[in-house]
C-alpha cells in the first residue's frame, strides 16, 4: 500500500508524540526542576523559596561528608562490577557449555533475586547479618571461628563491605542471563574450527566466547555502573540508614537524608546535579575505553 509523505509523518508523530511527552514528564521535567531548585534555600514542603545562587554548590565543596559519600558510590561500584561480572559470565558459560540437565532450573533459581524487591532483599540480609541470629555468625560459630563474628552492619570498617555481598546476590542473574543470550547466539561451527586447530576449552573462551558476547559484557557494566551510582541508596537506606557514623552513606542516601529528612531540599536537589554530573562522566570514560571493534569470524 502506497502512502504519501503527509501520512508517513502523521504515523510518525503518531508514534513519537506519546513517548516524548512520557520522557519529558518523567525525565525533561525532574532533570530541570531538581537543576532549577539547586538554586534555592527551600526546605520542599513550605511556599516561600530563597534564591541564594551557587551557595549550595559551594556548601557541596566544603562539606566533608560528600568525598566519602563519592568513594562509597564507586567502591560498591567496582565491587558489584568484578563480582557479578565474574559469577555471571562462570554461570553463564558452565549453563550453555557443560550441558547441564538442569539448566533451566538453575537459571530460574539464579534469576530469582532480580524478581524480588530490593526493600525485601535488603531486610532478608539484615536478617542474615544479625549479630545474635544472623545465618553468618552462627555459621562461623558453628565452625569454630566465632572470633570472626561481629555486628556486621554496625561495625564502621565492615558495614559497607557488608552491602556487596546482597547486591551481588541480587544481580547475577540478570546479567548471567543476558550473557546466555550472546553465548546461546554464537555459532558452534566456530568452537569446532578452534578444536580443530587445537584449541582447549580455556582457549576456546578467550579467543571465541569473550570476543563475540563482548557487546553483552560491554552493555552489563554500564548497567551496573549507572544502576549503582543512581540506586544504590536504597539497599543502603534499608540495611544501615547510611550508618553508623556515615559509614555507608552513599550520594543518593545522603541526598536523601538532607532533602526528605532534615528538609533542606535545595542541597539535596544540588546533590542530585552532582550525581548526574558524575554519573555522566563515569559513562563517558567507560564508553572510551571499553570500545572496540567489532569482531566477526
Amino acid at each position: 500500500m502506497v502512502q504519501s509523505k503527509k501520512q508517513k509523518n502523521l504515523f510518525l508523530a503518531f508514534c513519537l508524540i506519546p513517548t516524548f511527552i512520557l520522557f519529558a514528564v518523567f525525565t525533561l521535567y525532574p532533570l530541570f526542576s531538581g537543576l532549577y531548585y539547586s538554586f534555592f534555600d527551600w526546605s520542599g514542603s513550605s511556599q516561600n523559596k530563597e534564591f541564594i545562587g551557587f551557595a549550595n554548590y559551594i556548601k557541596l565543596v566544603k562539606d566533608a561528608i560528600i568525598p566519602n559519600t563519592i568513594m562509597h558510590d564507586y567502591f560498591l561500584v567496582v565491587t558489584k562490577v568484578i563480582g557479578i561480572m565474574i559469577l555471571a559470565l562462570f554461570f553463564a558459560v558452565a549453563l550453555t557449555q557443560l550441558k547441564i540437565k538442569e539448566a533451566p532450573f538453575y537459571r530460574i533459581v539464579f534469576f530469582f533475586p532480580n524478581i524480588m524487591s530490593v526493600v525485601v532483599i535488603g531486610i532478608l540480609w539484615t536478617f542474615i547479618y544479625n549479630p545474635s541470629l544472623g545465618l553468618v555468625n552462627s555459621g562461623l560459630e558453628f565452625l569454630g571461628l566465632e572470633s570472626l563474628a561481629k555486628p556486621w552492619l554496625g561495625d564502621e570498617t565492615w558495614a559497607l563491605p557488608s552491602l556487596v555481598l546482597p547486591s551481588i546476590w541480587a544481580g547475577i542473574g540478570l546479567f548471567m542471563l543476558m550473557l546466555i543470550g550472546g553465548i546461546s547466539n554464537i555459532s558452534k561451527s566456530y568452537y569446532e574450527a578452534a578444536e580443530i586447530d587445537g584449541a582447549n576449552e580455556w582457549q576456546q573462551f578467550w579467543k571465541v566466547t569473550l570476543p563475540l558476547i563482548w557487546p553483552q559484557i560491554k552493555i552489563s557494566i554500564l548497567y551496573i555502573v549507572i544502576t549503582t551510582l543512581n540506586g544504590s541508596f536504597i539497599i543502603v537506606q534499608v540495611m544501615t540508614g547510611g550508618g553508623p557514623n556515615n559509614a555507608t552513606h552513599v550520594m543518593g542516601s545522603y541526598l536523601y537524608q538532607q532533602a526528605f529528612v532534615q528538609y533542606n531540599f535545595g542541597y539535596g536537589a544540588t546533590i542530585g546535579v552532582m550525581i548526574l554530573i558524575l554519573s555522566l562522566l563515569t559513562v563517558l570514560v567507560l564508553q572510551f575505553f571499553m570500545r572496540r571493534d567489532k569482531i566477526e569470524y
